[in-house]
């Protein structure tokens, strides 16, 4: 039977998906890689504690800092030049993370690295959005989601190996030949350049205001409960008040306010994503401390337990995605929102003695109402802006996404310091240990709910 040849259309949708799932999936597995070598990295360079966190902060911030910014200048000048450009950006630096002698040159990298993933995460997802006809949108987001928590699930695994068996340099090095390949399929086989905002001004005032206050949002939120991270969070609220009147004024923002104010898909999309991650993201965090100390599991065993919750994540995803391009997107991700809901409230139940099948059931469900969320909001996102506003509403979607993941580690933070106080965690404190993690679920429990109803009274995506 004669076989059609590929459109170009099917090619280059194929090179995009290629290129744009494994940009997302770098990201996440080098967060939760290095993560695991902080260890060595420490023994070996010489860090103290402070300057062992900022190995792992710098980069948090240089990504918050540098997605909405990028967004505008993607839309501006070229979403493929841009992406292009952070994935030089990222692969040099890991490169040459490699090769360091000192910890500030190691941070000094890795907040470069951060920009780079900035520029990259945010017109990867703007790209596919440009490409794939609304139809099948659904779908290539599906499997971008899916990447991310592969890399959130293997990074640990793999980053152990590596650092057991090559030392941590290795997973820098890695970072090479993936960086690498991504640049030659992009630069190859993704033929065409988007930039429906081309010609438009850059607000490079704003932009200053921006990064200023988001720096001492995630400065602040890394050091609560302590009296200087209330005064860097209530200074960078009155630099989001500042920023948000200049773009107002402004004839060519770096983010268009009346996104928020008059496109109500969008605004709610993005809160229910910024109230679901402010909801699940600790997850993890707590459920690691609960497993190895109450449970008295080994590390080994709890990071396999815990990785029933993004194994769910990465399977269900692109069939999330799928189904949002048949079903309103609203319905499917207010189900998962629910779905979240009742997992977290079975974990404010827990006890010293809760069954360990009862745990891994449970972060399934987690996993499953999360892939039944994410995925179809981010297609309602997507779809709610113009071609022209791509670019920024990416930027924005991930910049939803960090400040969620900072709320939900703060709030963690937070409960364990007012309850356990600053004490190792010991057999003395179990049980304002265990007091702790089921505030900190219903807190989460609460915030889901919210989101609820931001996710459901969206309206509608598709007449």
């Amino acid at each position: 039977m004669h076989q059609d040849t590929p459109t170009p259309q099917a090619a280059i949708e194929r090179s995009a998906l290629f290129v744009a799932t494994l940009t997302s999936f770098m990201g996440p597995f080098m967060i939760s890689a290095v993560n695991v070598a902080l260890p060595s990295i420490q023994q070996d360079l010489g860090l103290d504690a402070v300057q062992l966190s900022w190995v792992a902060t710098a980069y948090l911030v240089a990504v918050a800092v540098g997605l909405i910014p990028s967004g505008r200048i993607a839309d501006i000048h070229g979403r493929k030049r841009v992406f292009t450009t952070g994935l030089v950006v990222y692969t040099l630096s890991a490169i040459a993370a490699a090769f360091v002698t000192t910890g500030f040159a190691l941070i000094a990298l890795r907040s470069v690295q951060g920009l780079g993933v900035s520029l990259f995460t945010t017109t990867g997802m703007a790209i596919l959005t440009s490409i794939f006809p609304p139809e099948r949108r659904g779908r290539a987001l599906g499997i971008y989601v899916a990447a991310v928590y592969v890399g959130l699930s293997v990074g640990p695994f793999v980053g152990g190996q590596l650092t057991h068996l090559f030392g941590w340099r290795s997973i820098f090095l890695v970072m090479g030949p993936l960086g690498a390949g991504s640049i030659a399929v992009t630069l190859l086989f993704l033929k065409g350049e988007w930039a429906e905002a081309r010609g438009e001004r850059f607000d490079f005032g704003g932009t200053l205001v921006y990064a200023a206050s988001m720096i001492a949002l995630a400065c602040g939120a890394s050091i609560l409960p302590s009296v200087a991270g209330g005064v860097l969070l209530v200074l960078a609220l009155v630099g989001f008040v500042l920023f948000f009147r200049l773009q107002v004024r402004s004839p060519h923002p770096v983010f268009q306010v009346s996104l928020l104010v008059e496109n109500r898909v969008f605004a709610f999309s993005c809160l229910a994503a910024l109230l679901n991650y402010s909801a699940t993201f600790g997850t993890t965090f707590l459920m690691s401390l609960y497993l190895q100390y109450i449970q008295g599991l080994p590390p080994q065993t709890a990071g396999l337990v815990l990785m029933a919750q993004p194994v769910m994540m990465a399977l269900f995803s692109p069939a999330a995605g799928r189904l949002s391009d048949r079903v309103e997107p609203r319905l499917l991700a207010s189900a998962g929102m629910g779905v979240t809901v009742a997992g977290m409230l079975v974990f404010t139940g827990l006890g010293a003695d809760t069954p360990l099948g009862w745990i891994g059931a449970n972060l399934v469900l987690l996993g499953l109402g999360f892939a039944l969320f994410s995925s179809p909001n981010m297609s309602a996102i997507m779809g709610s802006v113009a071609r022209h506003q791509y670019g920024l509403a990416s930027g924005t979607a991930a910049t939803m996404r960090l400040l969620g993941q900072m709320t939900s580690m703060a709030t963690a933070t937070v409960v364990l310091a007012l309850l356990v106080g600053r004490e190792a965690i010991a057999p003395e404190n179990y049980d304002r240990f265990l007091l702790s993690v089921r505030t900190a679920f219903t807190i989460s429990a609460l915030l889901c709910a919210a989101g609820i109803f931001f996710s459901l009274f969206r309206g509608r995506l598709r007449r």
